[in-house]
């Protein structure tokens, strides 16, 4: 099989009733397309895997255990074949018609295209709990990115390298991409309200895991190797 021109990489985890929708979109957002779809189930419980329409563009990863959904992502990430890796959420929230952006986005140059959510369609506390948690991130680890908690991201398969698995590395991914030298742009991306299932990370189970990812990043920076070859080394001489 060629390999497509991008991959787009979805975890999903209990979203039975989002996934026929969610494969409608985004059949519909990228009609014509050279792409795959891998859907990651992080251990799904309910029918989660038999709600996903086999088509040729579908690719299955599943985990034996609800791992948790850096790992999910990650796990996508390693197996794609397209140039391009899309991140997108499994719940709807995230526009599948957004995908076309992000890919201009990567045409245009960039390595890391991050979506940052407009009308953000949450609760009061919800935002600014993010609102404060993405300023103090932003400036900690210097990523200079507004919405690190939007999961519609574009990717060249190369900046994968740059990621350090460990729980909670989908919230630093820019972070880790800026520091080996890749280049970032933002650009605004639609939300939507969630319509069925419920969400799966809660503010209680993020603030402290969050905070000490945070000081783990910022240490992983400060030790990053850095370095050139030789012209003459690199020929070989």
């Amino acid at each position: 099989m060629s390999a497509p021109d991008f991959s787009v990489v979805i975890p999903l985890y209990n979203e039975a009733e989002n996934v026929p929708n969610l494969q409608r979109e985004i059949t519909a957002a990228l009609a014509g397309r050279n792409y795959e779809l891998i859907l990651v189930d992080d251990g799904s419980t309910d029918a989660t895997v038999s709600s996903i329409q086999p088509s040729p563009e579908v690719r299955l990863v599943l985990f034996q255990k609800n791992a948790g959904q850096s790992a999910a992502m990650l796990a996508g990430m390693r197996v794609a074949r397209g140039a391009v890796v899309v991140l997108l959420d499994g719940d709807l929230q995230n526009d599948p018609a957004d995908i076309p952006k992000l890919l201009a986005g990567i045409d245009g140059g960039a390595d890391l295209v991050c979506g940052y959510r407009v009308h953000r369609q949450d609760t009061l506390v919800k935002k600014i709990t993010s609102r404060i948690a993405n300023f103090v991130r932003s400036r900690f680890v210097g990523d200079g990115v507004r919405d690190t908690g939007c999961t519609l991201k574009a990717l060249r398969r190369e900046c994968v390298s740059a990621i350090v698995p460990f729980r909670g590395v989908h919230r630093f991914i820019p972070a880790l991409v800026k520091s080996a030298g890749f280049r970032i742009v933002e650009i605004p991306v639609h939300h939507r309200s969630r319509q069925y299932g419920l969400s799966k990370y809660g503010l209680g189970n993020r603030a402290l895991r969050a905070t000490q990812d945070m000081f783990g990043v910022r240490w992983l920076q400060s030790r990053r190797l850095d370095y050139v070859l030789r012209e003459d080394a690199r020929n070989g001489s």
